[in-house]
């Protein structure tokens, strides 16, 4: 299918939507990415995890792990920079996150890598016992799924061109701004364009252009067409790591959300079984060190809980 680019413009009267989570539209970008192969696979999954949905599901003890012998994770195939594979070979933030968890757990951790639209309901029906993998925290999320300690935090930045006078929020005033269509960086954009009203006299950002995809917003920054893009700080700090000649990245604009891996609501003991090796490996640093390596920033703030 070929997509063609779409551009909408956004005014101040344009509705709001529906609030999306950061990884919420990052899974809408998964999709995006799958070739026809890839959906038909998740078509199977779905098909699969309904059947399964009729049968009685219950969490794993610690007892049970530790008598079958190992610990059962699904991980995603292709969310760069948290997990994917390159040359055969799943890598990335999780995974090396994993190997340090591997370490000290005690027992086999048999890992499951696969598409995304298969992981969770795995968990829910007990065919895995933990989603190792970028799931953004949500309150809708909260009623199914029970979460570790917070992996990793994730924030609405701008990013402009390099040598651009921009630097603060306030100077997005009278100017024009990108982000994608349906996501939350869009949403904390217009947010932000509310408080820079209140702030400054009715005086906001200019227009706000909405893009079917960051690809576009980006191409469109980089010839002018717009002053700045809101991204998430871990997409943009990727961006200019790919392209330091054109790009930098401005202040946060959103507030703070979390990502963590999920347990089936109520699996208590995997939930302590995996929070202690991580508050662990964030007291020794080894989690700030992977965050500096692959998502470019270290989060030394997250709360110990999300739940």
């Amino acid at each position: 299918m070929i997509r063609f680019p779409t551009r909408v413009v956004a005014g101040p009267n344009a509705s709001q939507g529906a609030f999306m989570s950061v990884l919420a539209c990052s899974e809408v970008c998964r999709l995006k990415r799958r070739s026809v192969a890839t959906i038909l696979q998740v078509s199977v999954l779905a098909l699969v995890t309904a059947v399964s949905l009729c049968k009685p599901a219950s969490a794993a003890t610690t007892e049970e792990i530790k008598a079958r012998g190992y610990l059962s994770v699904a991980t995603e195939d292709d969310y760069t920079p948290f997990e994917f594979v390159s040359d055969g070979v799943s890598t990335g933030y999780d995974n090396d996150l994993l190997a340090l968890v591997r370490k000290k757990i005690g027992v086999e951790v048999k890992q499951q890598v696969m598409p995304w639209a298969g992981i969770l309901p795995g968990v829910t029906t007990g065919k895995y016992d933990m989603a190792l993998t970028a799931v953004l925290v949500t309150d809708e999320r909260k009623k199914t799924f029970d979460f570790v300690s917070p992996t990793c935090e994730s924030i609405t930045y701008f990013a402009t061109k390099k040598g651009s006078p921009l630097k603060s929020g306030d100077d997005l005033v009278g100017k024009i701004v990108g982000a994608e269509t349906g996501s939350a960086m869009l949403t904390d954009l217009k947010a932000y364009d509310e408080e820079l009203k209140k702030k400054h006299g009715g005086a906001g950002i200019k227009q706000i252009i909405e893009y079917q995809s960051y690809p576009e917003a980006y191409q469109d920054l980089g010839v002018g067409r717009v002053d700045a893009v809101a991204n998430t700080q871990i997409s943009l700090n990727s961006l200019v790591k790919t392209r330091p000649d054109d790009f930098v990245v401005g202040q946060p604009i959103g507030k703070p959300v979390y990502i963590a891996w999920a347990v089936k609501k109520g699996n208590a003991d995997v939930l302590k079984m995996v929070n202690d090796i991580l508050l662990d490996l964030r007291k020794d640093g080894q989690m700030y060190a992977l965050q500096q390596k692959w998502l470019g920033a270290s989060y030394k703030d997250m709360p110990q809980s999300v739940n």
